[in-house]
């Protein structure tokens, strides 16, 4: 039976799912994960416990726990590039550890798209000392700002004068801090906005050659001040002609990282101009949204072994998933509307996963939804309206926070 190593967060809502997979395709899969690291297998799930902010050490303690794998595969921008470090001390093919730290940083990502040639806005980056007012005097208006390292929006902030830019840089600074970001973080990084639609390209490098797997549309306008994602659809009702632009796209940003083997999630807008790649992150679609591509993670995990991926198993139908946004700060208390959100025409499934008594914090400073929906049907116009429906049936009790006095 081929082994697979899986590096994940404990707190990653794939872990399931994987699991699942590997059994469906006959697969024995080993978990590497962030978590206790003192006590002895704690879940009994035989997990081996790692530090992510230790990468060299993990790998070693992941190499020599792990026995003999045939493939490596990570869901998370920090655990891949422990399973890069770890698929290089072991000789496994898996993306290299310079193309998954290329991929996580935005500054050196937009600086490899660059130097291949790719559509790229004017950017640069501020120091954690830099005066934010002088800086705002070199940004080109309307201009975003966001931290290097944090994904899903976190910390992504539009500004469209000095004013909002001095603003905006405090904000992420404050964020940096109370994140306890490495000093090499603690950088901001300022990009010239790029107008158009967003679209999102699943797709899986094999020893250097792309396949795409899925086009998602993203019908919401994104256009700031801040960039909370909430509706992804596939397949695209763009013309093929856009369809391609939008996977050659994809393509040319893999191979720009180095990104030489395994799965890459690709952010991108289009405009008049063309296609301009956001990001190429060298995992698969994060959170419970891979549950809108059936047989993603088990493809993934065949192709780590070594074997024939296969295919999703779309048939033919369009897939809608809504990342449930949080409205406002506060904590949570309850949802009411979940029976009739699931009795929708196009819906199959909701999941909430705010945990009642949790403190909510809505976007550039929280990182997390409030749940999400599904929804199947046999257009993707359809598929978006199930969601919108859907969402319009759900209400969500989340009470004031009051404020600690020390």
């Amino acid at each position: 039976m081929p082994k697979v190593l899986l590096f994940a967060a404990t707190t990653g809502y794939q872990l399931r799912s994987f699991a699942e997979a590997a059994e469906r395709a006959g697969l024995e899969l080993r978990l590497a994960t962030d978590r206790c690291h003192v006590m002895d297998d704690p879940w009994g799930d035989g997990a081996i416990a790692l530090r992510f902010n230790n990468a060299e050490g993990s790998a070693r303690r992941a190499a020599a726990q792990a026995g003999q794998v045939d493939g490596i595969a990570a869901v998370g921008d920090r655990p891949a590039f422990l399973a890069a470090v770890t698929a290089a001390r072991l000789g496994l093919p898996f993306h290299s550890p310079d193309a998954v730290r290329a991929a996580s940083n935005k500054f050196l990502a937009r600086e490899h798209f660059r130097k291949a040639g790719m559509p790229a806005p004017r950017f640069f980056r501020i120091s954690p000392d830099e005066d934010a007012e002088a800086a705002s005097s070199r940004a080109p208006y309307p201009c975003v700002l966001k931290p290097l390292t944090m994904s899903g929006s976190r910390g992504v902030i539009r500004a469209d004068n000095p004013a909002e830019f001095t603003a905006a840089c405090a904000r992420i600074r404050a964020l940096l801090a109370g994140a306890r970001a490495a000093e090499q973080e603690r950088f901001v990084q300022v990009e010239e906005f790029i107008p158009g639609r967003e679209f999102a390209v699943e797709g899986i490098v094999s020893r250097g050659q792309f396949r795409a797997l899925a086009i998602f549309d993203k019908p919401d306008p994104l256009d700031g001040p801040f960039f909370e994602e909430t509706i992804y659809v596939t397949p695209s009702r763009e013309p093929a002609g856009v369809q391609d632009a939008l996977t050659s796209a994809a393509a040319r940003a893999a191979s720009a990282l180095g990104l030489t083997h395994g799965p890459v999630h690709t952010e991108m807008r289009l405009n008049r101009q063309g296609v301009w790649v956001l990001e190429a992150a060298p995992r698969p679609i994060g959170g419970l949204c891979a549950r809108a591509l059936p047989g993603l993670e088990e493809l993934i995990l065949r192709h780590a072994a070594g074997l024939d991926p296969g295919e999703l198993h779309l048939d033919g139908e369009a897939l809608g998933v809504m990342m449930i946004p949080i409205p406002r700060e506060g904590v949570y208390v309850d949802v009411r509307g979940i029976e009739d959100a699931l009795t929708t025409q196009g819906i199959v499934d909701a999941v909430i996963t705010a945990k009642q008594g949790h403190h909510l914090q809505p976007l550039p400073e929280g990182h997390s939804y409030l749940g999400f929906l599904f929804s199947r049907a046999a257009t993707p116009a359809a598929a978006e309206e199930a969601l919108r429906r859907a969402h319009s049936r759900l209400e969500f009790d989340i009470q004031t926070a009051l404020p600690v006095i020390r």
